[in-house]
Formats: C-alpha cells, sequence, structure tokens
C-alpha cells in the first residue's frame, strides 16, 4: 500500500487507525506527533509532506470541544477551517488525496428522516459551523478528496461518552440522561476500517460520505446499552434537552444514510449495540 499520513494521531480516531493498522499488517502508514505535523503551521506540514511523501492523508485533527467553541470561535475556526485549508493546500501541491474527518453536528437536525450527504447542511453550532467551513475549503481546492461525516464516536481511547457512563455509573446510584436527542453511536475501530477500505479500494470515486454504525437510538438508550452490557448497576432516568442546558445547541435528529458509502465501496456496518459490546470487551479485557 502506499504511504498514509495521519494527522491528529494522538486523538481517538487517529488511536483506532495505528490500531486496526497494526492489526491490518499495514507498514507504511505514519503517525507523526502534532509538535512535527501541526496543521496550523505550513512550514512543518511541508517537511511531513516531504519527508512521508504521502499518497493519502488522514485529518483526524479537530477542535471537537462544542461547548467550549461557542466561546472560543477563534481557534475553533483556526483548527476546523484553517487546518483543514492548510492540508488541502499541501496535498494538491503533492499530489496526495485527503480524507477529511466531519461531523453530524453540519446539520440543523430538526427533520426525523435519515440524513443523506447532498441533504443541506444548516449548523446549529459553532462547532457545526467551523467542520462545515473545513469540509467547504477541502472541496474547493482539492478535487481528489473523501469527506467522511461521522456521529457519536467512542472507543477504547481517549475520553468520550462511553467511558464517561462507565465512570460515572461506578461511582453513583442514578443518572439522568437526554432522551430527545436521536442519533447513531459510532465506534471509531470501525470508522478507521471503513476508512481504509476506502484508501485500499483505490476506486477515486472522490466526495462527501456519511459513516456511523447501523441503527437509531437516544443518548437515554445509548447509555442503558452501556449499562446493560457492562453489567454496571446503577438507575438511569430520562430527560429532554431543556431539562439540561448546554452552550451549544445540538442537533435533535441527525441520524446518517449510509446507503452511498456501503454501495459504492462494497463496505458493511454493523448495528451499534454489537459495535459497543465489542468495546466494552476491550476496555474490559484491558482492565
Amino acid at each position: 500500500m502506499q504511504n498514509i499520513v495521519v494527522f491528529g494521531a494522538s486523538g481517538q480516531l487517529g488511536q483506532c487507525l495505528k490500531k486496526v493498522a497494526a492489526v491490518k499488517g499495514i507498514t507504511s502508514m505514519f503517525f507523526p506527533p502534532e509538535s512535527e505535523a501541526n496543521i496550523l503551521d505550513a512550514g512543518l506540514l511541508n517537511k511531513v509532506f516531504e519527508q512521508y511523501k504521502p499518497a493519502y492523508v488522514i485529518n483526524c485533527a479537530a477542535y471537537t470541544a462544542v461547548d467550549k467553541a461557542e466561546d472560543d470561535i477563534d481557534l475553533a475556526r483556526k483548527i476546523n477551517k484553517t487546518g483543514a485549508k492548510n492540508l488541502a493546500i499541501q496535498c494538491k501541491a503533492h499530489d496526495a488525496v485527503l480524507v477529511q474527518i466531519s461531523t453530524d453536528f453540519v446539520f440543523r437536525g430538526d427533520v426525523p428522516s435519515p440524513l443523506a450527504e447532498d441533504d443541506i447542511a444548516e449548523p446549529i453550532s459553532i462547532y457545526g459551523l467551523t467542520k462545515l467551513e473545513g469540509e467547504q475549503e477541502v472541496a474547493t481546492i482539492l478535487p481528489a478528496h473523501y469527506i467522511i461525516r461521522t456521529s457519536w464516536l467512542y472507543s477504547e481511547f481517549a475520553n468520550n461518552f462511553v467511558k464517561t457512563m462507565l465512570k460515572l455509573g461506578a461511582e453513583r446510584d442514578e443518572l439522568k440522561i437526554i432522551v430527545d436527542q436521536v442519533g447513531t453511536p459510532t465506534y471509531a475501530i470501525d470508522l478507521a476500517g471503513a476508512i481504509l477500505d476506502i484508501i485500499a479500494s483505490g476506486q477515486g470515486n472522490y466526495g462527501t460520505y456519511h459513516y456511523s454504525n447501523e441503527g437509531v437510538t437516544s443518548w437515554y438508550d445509548f447509555a442503558k446499552g452501556i449499562f446493560d452490557l457492562s453489567n454496571t448497576q446503577v438507575k438511569v432516568y430520562p430527560i429532554r434537552t431543556s431539562e439540561y442546558p448546554t452552550r451549544a445547541t445540538r442537533p435533535a435528529f441527525s441520524v446518517m444514510d449510509k446507503s452511498k458509502i456501503k454501495k459504492t465501496f462494497g463496505i458493511g456496518i454493523p448495528y451499534w449495540r454489537d459495535s459497543l459490546k465489542v468495546c466494552i470487551e476491550a476496555l474490559e479485557s484491558a482492565q
């Protein structure tokens, strides 16, 4: 396989890509640290491209603190928009394909119907807006790109909802979890595998794709699934979004239509609860 460079290698998806690459026996994949591969530093980026000569670049680097972004607009925009732009420029100059990771937060999420790639993107948060701006920069600058939108990402790595619930479930007798935000969890290991399958296909069917696990759930039911599969004894009560106000507004419905990625690349997608079971077993075996 041709050289692949991952930016944002220390984050959740970056670590999952490293794990999946090892399982697949991929040796031409490189994970430079941020100190050597800061997407806001054009000089450093050029050195990375000159050193590794990637045919593919995967951008996992992002500002993902959804609530904090509402007050930290400049930094969120620098990382999510300008960083993506910088990578697109380098990829064009070095004839590389860019895989840009994006989010369901680019949608308003007020219509209870699965979201397709060509549905109108209308973000309702700074995080969603800056990620959409990053998508637009990539699409404008670099024809050879894959934009992959995902949702509710979790794994055995970094901080995420599953690990937070397991921690709180062990510490508390009861929890209140939002029931009126509906979407689909995504096991980052599954997403990493799909990304590498797309690259391995060499098809060149560039454009925007949606990927999450299969099925539909609420945050409340997701939490219940986590506790059921981990045998965690904690009472969970459903609450409405209005009972738990946050700085940023979240989409109420962000289930994505995955038919395009499945049809184009022949990718099979696991059901969310099956993948959750795999993740919890991995977490338990690591203890």
